[in-house]
């Protein structure tokens, strides 16, 4: 019996985020080691699973799968695994932390944006752009903050990052739409930044950023180009 290319990838993507959660236990001993408080180098594990996961992950979907199922089955086994981590006891602590369970928003978020914007715009690239400034966009905008301001907070220097990260994204990836909607890409690059700033309660940047994004080019789909 064969087993679909798709599927395979799935397992094998799958198991490579596995892999990136487990092996940033080694940059957080180093940074501990070096001095860095525990909880800045949780910080910076989670900006380095934000995009070596789910960042590198979200690049793949387009180019792998022809089928919104398999990114929907397996963010939403990854948000599963990242919460029961949580409510077991067992939490990978180089980078969740009792405080919240922003991780688990992440995995779940990438699952739904992805896959909806998918089925709804028949375009995986545009689907995995709320996703690529989630991961890569936040990544980078709170690994500055933890470089500059050195502890968590929602200073406006990570939404200068971010928005260097995410205008190009959302310019390229708009463009290649069809028909090619580049400043409508741009538009929800921006939109995303702003909201990063903001958490209402169980509601964080996660939610904000892909809702927001997601709502943009879906607005722009229906409009069309602006020029």
């Amino acid at each position: 019996m064969s087993i679909s290319p798709q599927f395979a990838w799935a397992v094998g993507l799958g198991l490579y985020t596995l892999a990136v959660l487990f092996l940033t236990l080694i940059p957080y001993r180093a940074m501990v080691a070096r001095g860095m408080e525990p909880i800045r180098a949780v910080y910076y594990n989670r900006k380095i699973v934000h995009m070596m996961a789910g960042g590198v992950g979200s690049l793949m979907v387009p180019l792998v799968f022809t089928d919104p199922w398999y990114p929907l089955i397996a963010g939403l086994l990854l948000t599963l695994i990242t919460y029961l981590a949580h409510r077991s006891g067992l939490r990978m602590y180089w980078f969740q932390t009792p405080e919240n369970t922003n991780d688990v928003k992440f995995a779940l978020m990438w699952a739904a944006s992805v896959s909806a914007l998918w089925w709804l715009l028949c375009d995986p690239w545009l689907a995995v752009l709320p996703a690529l400034y989630m991961a890569f966009g936040d990544g980078v905008t709170g690994i500055a903050r933890n470089a500059l301001i050195r502890r968590r907070s929602k200073d406006p220097i990570g939404n200068v990052f971010m928005l260097i990260v995410c205008v190009p994204m959302g310019w390229v990836i708009g463009g290649h739409a069809d028909p090619a909607i580049p400043d409508w890409g741009v538009i929800s690059a921006v939109v995303a930044t702003i909201v990063e700033r903001y958490e209402f309660g169980p509601i964080d940047d996660n939610v904000l950023i892909t809702v927001s994004a997601s709502a943009v080019l879906l607005l722009g789909t229906l409009i069309g180009p602006l020029a």
